[in-house]
C-alpha cells in the first residue's frame, strides 16, 4: 500500500446490507484498510435493507456501526436504518460508499425485479447527488450456489451488471473482478468466512485507493 493513499484525510461513510451488519462479517476489516490508508471512517451496516431503505428509517433485524479505530457495535434487533440525508449532514463526508447488491438480487425469485430495483437505486444515488456528496457503490461478489439464499453466479452476474449501468453518477466497484467464482469460503452460499471478508475488505480498499481524486471528494485530494 502506497505511503500516501488519496484517501488520507478523507471521512468516509460506508452504508452496507447483512455483509456488514455482523461481527466477523466485512465491516471490521474494510473500516480497518481505509483507516489504515489515514480516512476518517463510518461505517454501518442493515441487514435486509435495500437502497431506497436509506431514504427513511426502517427497523431491520440485524446491523451494526463501526467509527475509524473504535470496536464494532453490534445492534441486532434495535438496529434501523437512517436517512441519507440526515447521515449526510451529521458526518459530513467526502466519500459515500455503499456495499449493497445481494439484498436486492432477488436469487430467490425467478425474475429480476428490474424496475424496483432501478427506482431503489435511483432514488438513493440522487438524494447523495443532491448533497454535493461524492459517492462510490460496491457490487456483489461471487458466492456458492444454492445455500437459504438461492445465491447463483448468473443472477450475481446480472446485478452486478445492472448496478455498474444504473449507479452513475456514483463510481462503480466492481466486486466480480477481486476474485474467482468460489474462490472466497461462504458460510451459507452468499455470506463469507473470516478470511473471504479480509479478502473482500482489502480489494474494495485497494479499489477505492485506485481512484481519482475528482471521484472522492468535491473538494479534491486532501493533504
Amino acid at each position: 500500500m502506497p505511503t500516501a493513499s488519496v484517501l488520507a484525510g478523507l471521512t468516509i461513510l460506508v452504508l452496507g446490507e447483512s455483509h456488514m451488519s455482523l461481527a466477523d462479517h466485512l465491516t471490521e476489516p474494510l473500516t480497518a484498510n481505509l483507516t489504515q490508508q489515514g480516512a476518517i471512517v463510518h461505517s454501518i451496516g442493515a441487514c435486509g435493507a435495500s437502497a431506497g431503505d436509506w431514504l427513511l428509517t426502517k427497523k431491520v433485524d440485524c446491523g451494526a456501526e463501526q467509527r475509524s479505530a473504535g470496536k464494532i457495535q453490534i445492534k441486532g434487533r434495535d438496529a434501523t436504518t437512517t436517512p441519507i440525508g440526515e447521515l449526510i449532514a451529521k458526518d459530513k463526508p467526502d466519500l459515500v460508499v455503499m456495499v449493497i447488491g445481494d439484498t436486492m438480487a432477488s436469487y430467490d425469485k425467478s425474475a429480476f425485479p428490474k424496475a424496483w430495483a432501478w427506482q431503489s437505486v435511483t432514488s438513493l444515488t440522487k438524494a447523495i447527488a443532491a448533497t454535493g456528496t461524492k459517492c462510490a457503490w460496491v457490487g456483489p461478489a461471487w458466492g456458492k450456489a444454492g445455500g437459504m439464499y438461492q445465491k447463483n453466479d448468473a443472477r450475481t452476474q446480472l446485478m452486478s451488471q445492472f448496478l455498474a449501468a444504473n449507479v452513475a453518477p456514483c463510481t462503480y466497484i466492481d466486486s466480480l473482478t477481486m476474485s474467482k467464482p468460489g474462490q472466497w469460503v461462504t458460510t451459507d452460499g452468499q455470506h463469507f468466512t473470516v478470511a473471504g471478508y479480509k479478502s473482500w475488505g482489502n480489494a474494495i480498499g485497494e479499489a477505492l485507493a485506485k481512484l481519482p481524486p475528482e471521484a472522492l471528494s468535491s473538494k479534491g485530494a486532501k493533504k
